[in-house]
């Protein structure tokens, strides 16, 4: 997992490699976008690598014994701490409540997810494989559903088990401005971001094509501003 805070302006792209040039390679992914408040909204930019092998996670076995583990990348559950977020991350406040935590299911696996402690926190399920119930309704793959996060929600993988993604936090309670890829508070807002990215460039692209790939022999590596590189 990549973790980006924009602020003042970063420029960035998703690009990944054929590693099998004969046969599919299916790749997923989650681009969760986290608004900033107001008095963040221009802080440094800041970029993390949570490597996979760092993420905690929890293994819930139900009364069936069938299997639940839950991968927690932010927001700690039931004393599993995820590495720390950015520091400037809404979801950095405590008070926020923001979690995300990936959940695969065994099928006909149960698992009641926690309660929220904040009465403003809002949470939603997305169901990406497989298929869940809550309660009386069944979610298919690439199907959501807002639940109350103060109430207990039994969730219940069918038969063909289930992952589900569960976004948690409480709204920064601000008017949003948005336009293309810049989200602020107000139109001068968003003018002011364009006028700065044609005067910076957010701080210019260091590549030759707008979307490089890095050769299939690289193998994983996270390369920061400041020129450390980490290889994995």
């Amino acid at each position: 997992m990549q973790w980006l805070t924009a602020g003042r302006g970063i420029v960035h792209c998703e690009m990944f490699p054929l590693l099998d040039q004969g046969e599919p390679n299916p790749c997923e992914l989650f681009q969760i976008w986290l608004n900033l408040p107001a008095v963040d909204k221009l802080v440094d930019p800041y970029f993390t690598m949570l490597w996979e092998e760092d993420l905690p996670r929890q293994l819930v076995t139900d009364e069936q014994g069938r299997r639940v583990e839950i991968t927690v990348i932010a927001g700690a559950l039931e004393g599993v701490m995820p590495p720390l977020p950015p520091p400037d991350s809404w979801a950095a406040r405590l008070d926020a409540e923001v979690a995300i935590w990936h959940i695969v299911l065994d099928a006909g696996a149960q698992w009641s997810i926690p309660t929220a402690l904040h009465p403003e926190t809002m949470r939603t399920l997305s169901v990406f494989a497989g298929s869940a119930r809550l309660g009386a309704h069944e979610l298919s793959a690439s199907t959501g559903a807002l639940v109350r996060a103060h109430s207990p929600v039994q969730l219940t993988a069918c038969a063909d088990g289930a992952e589900v993604l569960v976004l948690q936090g409480r709204p920064i309670g601000e008017p949003v401005a948005q336009y293309g890829p810049f989200v602020m508070n107000d139109q001068p807002g968003i003018e002011q971001a364009f006028a700065d990215y044609r005067a910076t460039g957010f701080g210019g692209w260091p590549w030759p094509t707008d979307d490089p790939v890095h050769a299939r022999d690289a193998g994983r590596f996270a390369r920061y501003p400041d020129g450390r590189e980490v290889v994995r």
